[in-house]
């Protein structure tokens, strides 16, 4: 009789047991559940508006995912001539090669090494905003800054070699753009900037400082391909200037507007670009500063760019 109330008072026991910890796992789903309804549901971004972070030289407003390292090989030939030079491929032909590194998933660095000029670049690029897809952020800002260190001999900057002239700081570029990019739907997407040249030293006729606006777009026609537009535009603004434009007509102007189209092909790794455009430099400002050559009479010249990208 004894073993037998024990059975029951033990079975009591667990079913009381039983019966508690199901009341109290239902009351925290209840919790968990209405908690999950108060919460506001996170915004997603949209895909980037572009491929790559680079589209012919100009920077996108595309960021890659942290701890992302890319290499980037840009290429220019000479300025096409029909078949004497090959259509430029036998030409003076440009080249850069540079390296991005994603420090955080808004914030990439880089350094790259160019032949004309010797120049060589420290590049940085901040995503301040992003576009996101119920559009309560309707666009993508980027903020974008390189400097840039001319290489070549310091005479370069004298006017009479090793003369006390020469600072280190003479050799020293900047570029600073403010990118304002849409991704419109799966097959547009379009973008626009403001930026500020500046030079510390140039020859006595040419000016320090430049304004500048840029319009980039891509149209993709298939899961990998993708139509590539862009232009480059000086401003000529009075009061930012050092040297007023007088009759003098051996003095090179060097105002006209970057312009390249092109086609891109792209995986999740890589970007290849294939183009023809109408400046010869590589770096930003090179081209909004020294571009004389006109895209629409004889100043065209053929370009790719390769990009590849790995996670760590």
């Amino acid at each position: 009789m004894k073993n037998i109330y024990k059975i029951l008072r033990f079975s009591a026991l667990m079913v009381l047991t039983l019966l508690i910890f199901n009341s109290t796992t239902f009351a925290q789903e209840e919790a968990t559940q209405d908690t999950t309804v108060q919460e506001t549901p996170k915004e997603r971004p949209v895909r980037p508006a572009f491929e790559s972070g680079l589209l012919f030289d100009a920077t996108t407003t595309t960021v890659s995912p942290a701890k992302t390292l890319e290499f980037i090989l840009q290429h220019r030939f000479g300025y096409t001539d029909g078949a004497k030079d090959f259509f430029g491929i036998w030409g003076s032909s440009n080249i850069r090669v540079g390296l991005n590194y994603s420090i955080l998933d808004n914030l990439t660095v880089g350094v790259g090494t160019t032949k004309i000029n010797r120049l060589q670049d420290l590049q940085l690029k901040y995503r301040i905003i992003e576009q996101t897809r119920s559009n309560s952020i309707p666009v993508t800002i980027v903020l974008h800054e390189v400097i840039g260190v001319d290489g070549r001999d310091k005479a370069t900057w004298d006017q009479n070699e090793g003369s006390a002239g020469y600072k280190f700081s003479n050799r020293i570029s900047s570029f600073t753009e403010l990118i304002v990019s849409r991704r419109f739907n799966d097959h547009l997407s379009l973008q626009a900037s403001g930026a500020f040249t500046h030079y510390n030293c140039v020859d006595s006729v040419y000016d320090h400082d430049r304004v500048s606006l840029s319009f980039a777009g891509r149209y993709k026609f298939s899961p990998q391909g993708s139509l590539i537009v862009a232009g480059d535009f000086p401003l000529d603004i009075s009061a930012i200037k050092d040297y007023k434009k007088d009759s003098d007509k051996t003095t090179i102007i060097y105002d006209k507007p970057n312009i390249s189209i092109g086609v891109e092909i792209s995986t999740s790794t890589h970007a290849f670009q294939i183009y023809l455009a109408s400046a010869q430099g590589i770096l930003p400002q090179e081209d909004i500063m020294w571009n004389n050559h006109d895209f629409f009479n004889k100043g065209i010249m053929i370009g790719f760019n390769l990009t590849r990208l790995w996670n760590f």
